[in-house]
């Protein structure tokens, strides 16, 4: 059965770049400026992907972010760690590939949302034309703490790079992300109507660590119809019969969900309650690195 599993195409939802860039490739990187903070790999590893006893929070999770962040301010840097991650999925048998990115906080050191934007999509067109079977999307990333704003210039500078527009590899959604709470979805309405407007598909990280109000807020005021991880959903029979009858796509993350603290360890994951309730779900990976995961187990 596991030999049958491994062998199926697979497709691939919910994956982020910074999380997910394969652990060899920042070393490399980072050597290669002198910016490595340990001297050798398995160290560096420490720091890229979650402990079991640093489980439990999402701020320790994100933080496995952080020394990706110090190389992916650079175009080429991007290009090089996005085309390495598609050939890792290429390799674990995802032939449908959407990844998503935030391109604000690769942009520190003189790049523009729209060149940040670019980077990505110019290591996917590379890994595109060695692996033409892939189909490939990318989803921009407004982060929440950056506020309403910066999601509509987002917007409008995704809907420049959108796949429909052209003839190679291109954004097709939008979402947000970041701390939820404080930060609820009906505030980024506008960018999401931007971004319906732009024929560019409609997906929101909700209900990961904020209640099952959020996630109703993503459907009803933001249009959503995928939500990133929706763990609270769980909890209102209402909200599961609504994401059922409109048939809004629930993108689980099981290992993240668990290491985050989204889920108890111990407890069963919410995916049950979807299924139960005839919502549809895509398994998805999140951060194949941070979660040391990847679309084969």
């Amino acid at each position: 059965l596991e030999s049958r599993l491994r062998s199926l195409p697979k497709v691939e939802l919910h994956q982020h770049v910074d999380g997910s860039i394969p652990a060899e490739v920042t070393w490399e990187l980072m050597r290669h400026y002198r910016l490595n903070p340990v001297d050798r790999l398995d160290e560096m590893r420490r720091r890229l992907e979650i402990q079991e006893e640093e489980e439990g929070t999402l701020l320790a999770y994100l933080d496995k972010m952080h020394y990706p962040l110090w190389i992916t301010q650079f175009y080429e840097n991007i290009s090089k760690v996005t085309e390495a991650i598609v050939d890792a999925a290429a390799a674990a048998g995802v032939t449908t590939l959407e990844l998503r990115y935030s391109p604000v906080i690769h942009t520190f050191a003189g790049l523009t949302p729209r060149q940040s934007i670019r980077s990505v999509l110019s290591g996917m067109n590379h890994a595109q034309k060695r692996l033409p079977h892939l189909k490939l999307g990318l989803i921009v990333i407004a982060m929440r703490q950056h506020g309403p704003h910066i999601a509509k210039i987002l917007a409008r500078q995704a809907i420049a790079e959108a796949q429909h527009l052209h003839e190679r590899t291109g954004v097709v959604g939008f979402d947000i992300a970041g701390p939820e709470n404080g930060n609820p979805p009906r505030l980024f309405r506008s960018s999401y109507e931007i971004a319906r407007i732009g024929q560019l598909g409609l997906t929101v990280h909700a209900g990961e660590a904020a209640p099952a109000d959020y996630v109703w807020e993503a459907v009803d005021a933001l249009g959503a119809n995928r939500i990133g991880h929706g763990c609270s959903a769980a909890e209102d029979p209402e909200l599961l019969r609504r994401l059922a009858r409109d048939r809004i796509v629930v993108e689980c993350c099981l290992s993240s969900n668990y290491h985050t603290g989204a889920v108890r360890r111990g407890a069963p994951h919410p995916i049950h309650a979807f299924l139960e309730a005839g919502v549809p779900v895509a398994l998805c990976c999140d951060n194949t690195t941070v979660s040391r995961t990847d679309q084969q187990r």
